[in-house]
């Protein structure tokens, strides 16, 4: 089914693998170990690779990132929404589907038969990342690669994934699944095959490999080390006046589709040190209400909502919201299409731009490089953002929000990505922000283990 020998591309070399029709494989590794890179070479991707062999199927399946990335961007050259007296809400996800009434239980597993009337650009980034998956799924594909299968996935989520990818492997499909934390090992697979810095390091049955591989990954180093000392915690001088104590006040807080009700009657209130905890399952509206107080979102008009003090709609621009705003979220990430480096990246978080069109002064681009090297990434300073691996560009987009130290930090599934060391070391990095009054955070997850001791308030949607 698969097989290589002596393969190297820039930052991975491989001297032999193979995976057989009715195997099961899960890669492995951190974010620095070059498991993007090894996706990508499987996946088919062109990354510069030199091969003496490199077998693959024929039929291979892809779900990853970049491909829905590449998805994502194909649905915004066909949005006609200017053409249109209305919104233009995508290609219906039902056309992502072959033979519906033949795939209807695998439909109703993935509880999407409720939203297949729905436009693809209406969905949210769980409920499109199991779009793509019942999309390949339902191909009948011989073999079916998946990159993080279970990033953006509540918990039922996983479950009905794992339920369904064992009962393909049952039925004879090929999987072969990449993750980046050890708890993320899925149940069914029968080898595992673990990275360390570009090199396949272990490999074999899982129940032969699978304490040598825990142990290994444990030696691994995070790329993100846990302290604010390193910048300090004075704002930027082209930060603004920070606002008062009061940040957000919703009330009756509502948003729908159309027809479809998202959520309704909901109250919020942040003041200044609430740091918040957001969570509920796919689809229940934890995106559409960031994006309700960021304004990326036309229902922020017509909600009774408060930010900073000023009623929403009352003439002032989005950028004057923007400033005090600091912003990791699944839209942002993938609006980042322009083409820039990770140090201009981190740098448009001062003029709250998707890429910079301004000419940053030299304490601007001191800052910048203290956040990359805060970052452990000072080295890719000159990369192009893209050709970043996923876990780096969701750093980097740290950075960015992070740059001007705002008076609301809004964290939108932060972590998603990241290995098991780089998302405690993180959530350890948010605590020091806490205690250290430098921000207020507004944090959005689908993982319990991630709701922390600081949070003062919680919201669990339904």
């Amino acid at each position: 089914m698969i097989e290589i020998q002596c393969i190297s591309a820039p930052g991975l070399q491989v001297d032999r693998f193979m995976a057989t029709a009715d195997q099961a494989w899960c890669f492995i590794g951190s974010n620095a170990s070059g498991i993007d890179i090894l996706c990508d070479v499987l996946s088919g991707e062109d990354v510069g690779v030199q091969a003496d062999v490199l077998r693959l199927p024929s039929d291979l399946g892809v779900v990853s990132f970049k491909r829905q990335q590449a998805l994502f961007e194909e649905e915004l050259r066909r949005d006609d929404s200017d053409f249109l007296d209305r919104i233009d809400p995508g290609t219906r996800a039902g056309d992502f589907v072959t033979e519906r009434e033949q795939h209807r239980e695998l439909i109703d597993l993935f509880a999407l038969g409720n939203l297949l009337d729905r436009g693809y650009r209406q969905l949210s980034s769980g409920e499109s990342r199991k779009l793509c998956l019942l999309q390949q799924v339902t191909r009948a594909v011989s073999c079916l690669l998946i990159e993080n299968p279970y990033e953006g996935l509540d918990h039922a989520g996983c479950r009905d994934l794992d339920s369904t990818l064992a009962r393909l492997r049952g039925h004879g499909t090929a999987l072969l699944v990449f993750v980046s934390n050890t708890c993320d090992i899925p149940p069914w697979c029968s080898h595992l095959a673990v990275l360390d810095q570009g090199v396949l390091v272990l490999q074999g049955p899982v129940v032969e490999v699978h304490a040598a591989a825990c142990s290994l990954l444990k030696r691994q180093a995070p790329l993100f080390q846990a302290s604010v000392t390193v910048i300090g915690g004075e704002r930027p001088a082209t930060s603004t006046k920070p606002p008062g104590t009061n940040l957000v006040t919703l009330r009756h807080g509502f948003a729908r589709y159309g027809d479809v009700a998202v959520f309704a009657d909901l109250d919020l209130e942040i003041n200044k040190g609430d740091h918040t905890f957001i969570s509920g399952p796919n689809g229940c509206g934890k995106s559409t209400l960031l994006q309700i107080i960021t304004g990326d979102n036309p229902l922020c008009y017509v909600n009774d909502l408060t930010l900073f003090g000023q009623r929403r709609g009352c003439g002032e621009s989005i950028w004057d919201i923007k400033k005090h705003l600091g912003i990791v979220s699944h839209d942002l990430h993938r609006n980042h299409r322009m083409v820039g480096t990770a140090l201009t990246v981190v740098l448009s978080g001062l003029f709250d731009s998707i890429g910079l069109y301004a000419q940053p002064t030299h304490a601007q681009l001191d800052l910048g490089r203290r956040w990359l090297q805060r970052l452990s990434l000072a080295a890719k300073e000159k990369t192009p953002f893209r050709q970043l691996g996923y876990g780096e560009q969701r750093l980097i987009l740290l950075g960015r929000a992070l740059i001007k130290m705002p008076p609301l930090l809004i964290l939108d599934e932060p972590t998603q990505g990241l290995d098991e060391k780089n998302r405690h070391a993180l959530l350890d990095f948010l605590e020091d922000i806490a205690r250290e009054g430098l921000s207020t955070i507004l944090y959005v997850s689908h993982r319990q283990d991630e709701d922390r001791d600081f949070f003062r308030q919680k919201v669990c949607f339904s």
